[in-house]
């Protein structure tokens, strides 16, 4: 696997400045092969604000804007880093990622899951933005932590010390009450809402839809031919009432957990699963697996030997939401140069070389 080597920086635009565009923006201007030169928002509140300031750190001299056209244009960026929000708004963020694509911006984006795995994206999608990036001659690279390295990258790279594998289980384990976006915790993830309704996050092939490519990339590392990808969900209703600070009550009888696992079939055997545990109190469901603290991302080889590895994560307000937030947000900011080194359209995890903290030290 080789590595990028740099000869110049990368001027980078953040559009989103939520709860990956704030990391995202620390990680660029930690990043001494990367240059901050523009930051937008669709937040009235935040505009005309020194985007350092917002982001906890000294000002950048970076105002944030709310016009992505004219910030493109007059940063003339190699890179965005679109961190807008995608889960209630999809079709809004596919327009926005196809401008600036086509404007000859390169973007990294930890939301557009669909994307993922351009193999096995949707023949429309993967048309639609192949054609885009190769009209602007940039390319698109979708990545994060879950779904992203914690699940391909890492155990890909754990599968090379062992000796026989029957399979490959990559898991995230969390309390979603420290998850700081209460709109998707009830609205999409559905906790809170009556067991007798299937939340958007359960309906049947969604989770396929947004895991299956990660079950796809591990096939495609590992040298598998999968027979299928399927799914399966188990939930759990809350005993009773609990009251989570910023989120408010989540009554007894609503959904309070659930268990899914997406696999990948060859023949009668599973060898690449992904599976998720998640609750809204660590007291719910205590017969399923249970992270350290409140949330953990795990990767198990089962074979020999079998190997685990525990990833958690703290951004420094120990909340393993946040902390997995930054690390989804520095994935792709440390993948800006080789993404604009690469071939023009999709490019998945499989296509890009090795993504180190290269430029990262204080000392560089």
């Amino acid at each position: 696997i080789g590595l990028i080597s740099m000869t110049m920086t990368k001027k980078v635009v953040v559009w989103g400045l939520g709860n990956v565009g704030r990391p995202a923006v620390r990680a660029v201007v930690s990043n001494a092969e990367l240059d901050l030169v523009g930051a937008i928002t669709h937040d009235p509140a935040k505009v005309g604000g020194d985007v350092g300031e917002l982001c906890g750190l000294p000002p950048t001299g970076v105002k944030i804007s709310s016009d992505p056209v004219a910030t493109l244009a007059t940063t003339k960026a190699d890179a965005v880093v679109y961190a807008a929000s995608s889960d209630l708004r999809p079709d809004d963020a596919l327009d926005d990622v196809e401008m600036c694509l086509r404007a000859g911006v390169n973007v990294v984006n930890t939301g557009l899951y669909a994307l993922l795995h351009p193999p096995t994206a949707a023949p429309e999608l993967r048309s639609r933005f192949t054609e885009a990036g190769q009209a602007g001659s940039a390319s698109l690279f979708v990545s994060g932590i879950d779904p992203g390295w914690a699940l391909d990258i890492l155990p890909l790279l754990v599968s090379g010390v062992a000796t026989s594998i029957d399979c490959v289980r990559v898991q995230e384990f969390f309390n979603y009450a420290y998850y700081d976006q209460p709109d998707v915790v009830r609205n999409v993830i559905g906790f809170g809402t009556s067991m007798d309704e299937t939340p958007l996050m359960l309906l049947p092939g969604v989770p396929m839809s947004v895991w299956g490519a990660v079950v796809n990339t591990l096939a495609d590392g590992l040298g598998l031919t999968l027979d299928e990808v399927t799914e399966f969900v188990e939930r759990r209703p809350l005993e009773t009432t609990i009251d989570v600070p910023g989120m408010g009550e989540f009554l007894a009888g609503t959904q309070g957990a659930f268990r899914f696992e997406v696999r990948g079939r060859v023949g009668d055997k599973f060898p690449v699963v992904v599976e998720h545990v998640t609750r809204i109190t660590d007291d719910i469901a205590p017969d399923w697996p249970s992270p350290p603290g409140h949330g953990c991302h795990r990767v198990v080889i089962e074979g020999r030997p079998t190997i685990e590895v525990t990833v958690v994560a703290d951004d420094g307000d120990s909340s393993p939401g946040a902390g997995g937030n930054a690390t989804a947000a520095g994935r792709v900011v440390n993948a800006i140069p080789a993404v604009c080194a690469a071939t023009p359209g999709l490019i998945g995890a499989l296509d890009l070389p090795l993504i180190t903290g290269r430029g990262l030290f204080s000392t560089q």
